[in-house]
């Protein structure tokens, strides 16, 4: 893919590397620097080193390679399957597990397991590195999740997430005490525009996204709350929650470093999911019950 940009007045003095960035929010800074050293950015028909500062005028070239997806292996691993038939399938899925390859994780992910399980009978619409997959939930977030297994019913679930017809309840611990019983929170999320691996509350370049919220338990100096998403943005409820000063508790991205807990990652469970069935047109409710440790940890609160 190829890509042209003129450098217009008021831009100059940036160093190459962050003005593409800047302007290719999926693309890793550290990509964009392994690009300009394989001579793939051109400024003038000529390449580039990552320090170089754009000037007004400067018409740059750049060549993103087409991707090159590993061939992906079938390991078989134990599912918990809350439901399955000929056209979707929903996993109950367990911390620490990614959903798809990607780098770093090309083996025990969900899709591995899947590949072994349900062999060829999974859609095709996200290509070989994520059949099946129509939306996904963190590593260390843990419950529901729906797969499709053709085409027909992956159009018809990815038409309801983009209508936000689905249903989708989660649970969470969140830092500090919640004074009102409920509430909305609407606001833009989009790329961090400094930390690149990060999201956050983006008035200028973020999507619309929102997230009610209901407090179900109060401790001394947590909430325990259910959150029911309308949008599905990427760390949706990590970012509006952190956004209004309850971020969850474990998450060391989005709230404090250290917890007086043990815990790996931020304490988000996916715990109702419900649909419209792609074939029978009913609807149908999914649930996934709290994982051990996040029940151990709610009766460390009450004890408190």
């Amino acid at each position: 893919m190829n890509q042209e940009y003129f450098v217009e007045a008021g831009e100059s003095a940036i160093r190459i590397d962050r003005y593409l960035s800047d302007r290719n929010q999926d693309i890793s800074r550290s990509y964009l620097q392994k690009l300009l050293k394989d001579e793939k950015v051109l400024v003038d028909g000529k390449p580039v080193k990552s320090n170089y500062k754009v000037s007004a005028g400067d018409k740059i070239q750049l060549t993103i390679p087409d991707a090159v997806e590993p061939e992906i292996e079938a390991e078989e691993m134990d599912l918990d399957i809350l439901y399955e038939d000929k056209d979707i399938i929903l996993i109950n899925k367990p911390k620490g597990m990614v959903v798809h390859p990607a780098a770093g994780h090309f083996s025990g992910t969900l899709v591995n397991a899947l590949m072994a399980h349900c062999r060829d009978d999974l859609s095709g619409i996200n290509g070989v590195m994520r059949p099946g997959i129509v939306h996904r939930i963190d590593m260390d977030t843990t419950g529901v999740l729906i797969v499709c297994k053709n085409d027909n019913s992956h159009n018809s679930i990815a038409q309801q997430l983009k209508d936000h017809s689905i249903t989708r309840k989660y649970y969470a611990i969140v830092h500090g005490v919640l004074k009102e019983e409920e509430g909305t929170v609407s606001a833009p999320i989009g790329r961090h525009p400094v930390d690149r691996k990060k999201m956050s509350v983006n008035e200028k370049n973020g999507r619309e996204a929102t997230t009610h919220f209901r407090v179900l338990e109060r401790f001394k100096q947590f909430t325990y709350v259910e959150c029911q998403l309308e949008t599905g943005r990427t760390h949706q409820i990590r970012v509006h929650m952190a956004s209004i000063g309850h971020p969850l508790l474990g998450d060391v991205v989005y709230g404090p470093s250290k917890s007086s807990y043990k815990l790996t990652g931020q304490t988000l469970h996916a715990g109702v999911l419900g649909i419209v069935h792609p074939t029978t047109g009913e609807y149908m409710e999914f649930h996934a019950p709290l994982p051990d440790y996040f029940e151990d940890l709610l009766r460390k609160l009450r004890a408190t």
